[in-house]
């Protein structure tokens, strides 16, 4: 049974810095790509990053510099460090995970974890 649970939202400050967790079991991080998440609300879910199971990741334009996405497959867990945080990355982060390469496309994921929340305010 596939499960992702998130951990490490919170309220900080503007400027301040996040690492959010995804810790997975049932599945093999060597198979798949694992997908991180954000809808703030009112609006659609965005991807925000993803790693494979060979580590090539990417990155919305909008987090590009400022987020990190990891991968500790001894652990089965991915991580994502949020540096430089702005009040508009206020948000839910859910990570999911999808077989083979990975996309920013939120249908293209089949498994979801519940969602941490990140808030930015001063």
């Amino acid at each position: 049974q596939v499960q992702l649970v998130e951990s490490g939202g919170g309220l900080v400050r503007p400027g301040r810095s996040l690492r959010l967790s995804c810790a997975t079991s049932g599945l093999s991080l060597s198979l798949r790509s694992i997908g991180w998440f954000r809808q703030a609300p009112g609006k659609e879910r965005e991807g925000v990053s993803y790693i494979t199971g060979g580590g090539t990741t990417n990155y919305a334009e909008s987090v590009k510099g400022r987020f990190t996405v990891s991968m500790d497959k001894a652990n089965n867990t991915v991580y994502l460090q949020l540096t430089s945080l702005k009040p508009e990355d206020t948000a839910v982060y859910y990570c999911a995970t999808k077989w083979g390469d990975g996309t920013l496309t939120a249908s293209d994921y089949r498994y979801w974890g519940q969602g941490t929340q990140v808030t930015v305010s001063s």
